[in-house]
């Protein structure tokens, strides 16, 4: 996809944001797929998020079905009188795994696992491509919240740069990135990983 920004570009695009769940908890050791909702820091950033986004003008909000995502993005709906509608193809590669351990924390425990990404990672990219634009496509000219995981995020944007799927940076929890997307289909990317919402709230980004 060809990257190009313009004044007048952004006047007729459409823009998706696109935002990474909040804090989920740690689960294992379960019967069936690990689906965490969100810790007591999760809903402190849920709700910095939601805040922030009221004064922009967002025409609907869709969300991963995995509870982290769910719980993250309903305070958004709320707060923007908005109903949250899920969409399989905003699942995260892992939706299925039998435990979930933060990535950050793995990070932090030199636990290789971090760098995991999903095993056929070009048909990973293509269903959450072929979603983003079936959403993109329901909503031109307009403005619109896709609330999913890391590894979503990554591959859209490495879609967008044009240098095939891959996982290219860690978007921090409740991070905003913003993709234009052209009425002649050319997406272009307009900010990667914002954070301003938690400072201006002094809600940190892991636990302290």
């Amino acid at each position: 996809m060809r990257l190009r920004l313009s004044c007048s570009y952004c006047a007729t695009a459409m823009e998706l944001l696109l935002i990474r769940h909040a804090r989920p908890l740690r689960v294992e050791s379960v019967d069936g797929p690990a689906d965490p909702g969100l810790s007591d820091l999760g809903r402190r950033q849920a709700e910095a998020l939601a805040a922030w986004l009221v004064p922009e003008r967002i025409e609907a909000v869709y969300t991963s079905p995995l509870r982290r995502s769910v719980e993250t993005a309903e305070p958004v709906g709320e707060a923007l009188g908005l109903a949250v509608t899920p969409d399989e193809a905003l699942a995260e590669y892992d939706a299925d795994a039998m435990a979930y351990i933060p990535i950050e924390e793995l990070r932090a425990a030199g636990d290789p696992r971090w760098m995991e990404g999903p095993h056929d990672i070009a048909g990973f990219q293509a269903r959450v491509v072929e979603g983003v634009d079936r959403l993109a496509a329901a909503h031109p000219s307009q403005r619109i919240a896709l609330v999913c995981h890391g590894g979503v995020i990554n591959v859209v944007v490495s879609a967008v740069l044009g240098i095939g799927p891959r996982m290219i940076f860690l978007p921090a929890y409740t991070s905003i990135s913003r993709v234009l997307v052209a009425s002649t289909g050319e997406r272009s990317l307009a900010s990667l990983n914002e954070t301003g919402h938690l400072r201006m709230e002094d809600v940190p980004l892991i636990e302290l």
